[in-house]
């Protein structure tokens, strides 16, 4: 099952008002915070399109710094309608370990220059939950819930 982390910000930041300004000035922006799935946790990032080449990756962490790694994040076709921005996609391969919590900053690497969004110097943080076990309740006639046929 994916892990249980719970976003310690707006869990939408592409849908709140003045997104495409954030993205204009800042060239870099979490559009959408990453959901869990059994590979990792994905997400995307909108960039400036300031140039055709350039690079979109996240730096993350899972025990505060002490050790980082870096996934890199995908252009997803189409561009947004805005004609001005490219959006792209990260998978962060996490596994069990990430049940602690998680930090994040994305970069944007384009024309020699790099920008990065780490949320206001406070990066991504992503709280872990400890997983609840099914709750044991009596046990359970296995053809409870069977048709009953007549002879």
């Amino acid at each position: 099952p994916p892990p249980l982390l719970e976003p310690l910000f707006p869990p939408q930041p592409g849908a709140s008002p003045g997104f495409a300004e954030r993205v204009r000035q800042h060239k870099v922006r979490l559009e959408w915070w990453v959901r869990a799935e059994p590979a990792g946790l994905r997400g995307a990032v909108r960039v400036l399109n300031l140039a055709y080449e350039k690079v979109v990756s996240v730096r993350y962490t899972l025990n505060g710094w002490a050790s980082c790694a870096e996934a890199a994040a995908t252009y997803q076709p189409p561009a947004p309608a805005d004609g001005i921005t490219d959006r792209f996609a990260f998978l962060l391969p996490l596994g069990a370990a990430a049940e602690t919590a998680l930090e994040f900053a994305v970069r944007y690497r384009v024309a020699g220059a790099e920008y990065w969004d780490n949320n206001e110097g406070k990066n991504y943080r992503l709280r872990g939950r400890q997983r609840v076990p099914p709750a044991a309740g009596p046990p359970q006639d296995p053809d409870s819930s069977a048709w009953i046929h007549f002879i």
